[in-house]
């Protein structure tokens, strides 16, 4: 049977994880067994942080929103009611950038 050599496919492999792990400290840089489970790690918590900095951006909006509204004697719960109602399709996001520019409810 003839012998596989993989020598380059394999070094390409782990020459891509060390770069991905360039800037990690210590040993977590350096050496492919280590540096391949920081990526992994690395790579999940980039993951979660995706979702959670959208969960985070949208609580932001809901309070400068709260705060703006309740200077017009309004509290957030019936701002969004009121829209709801009236059936604006406005999101959180355009409804805050839109009041800072304008100073209009």
């Amino acid at each position: 049977m003839v012998r596989v050599k993989r020598g380059n496919v394999a070094r390409n492999r782990r020459n891509k994880i060390l770069r991905i792990a360039k800037g990690f400290r210590g040993t977590h840089s350096k050496l492919f067994r280590m540096a391949n489970q920081q990526v992994m790690k690395a790579l999940r918590y980039a993951y979660v942080g995706r979702k959670r900095r959208k969960r985070e951006f949208r609580s932001l909006w809901i309070v400068r929103i709260n705060a703006f509204v309740r200077e017009k004697d309004m509290t957030y719960s019936s701002f969004i009611k009121r829209l709801k109602n009236s059936r604006v399709a406005i999101n959180r996001k355009m409804s805050i950038n839109s009041q800072f520019r304008t100073g209009t409810v």
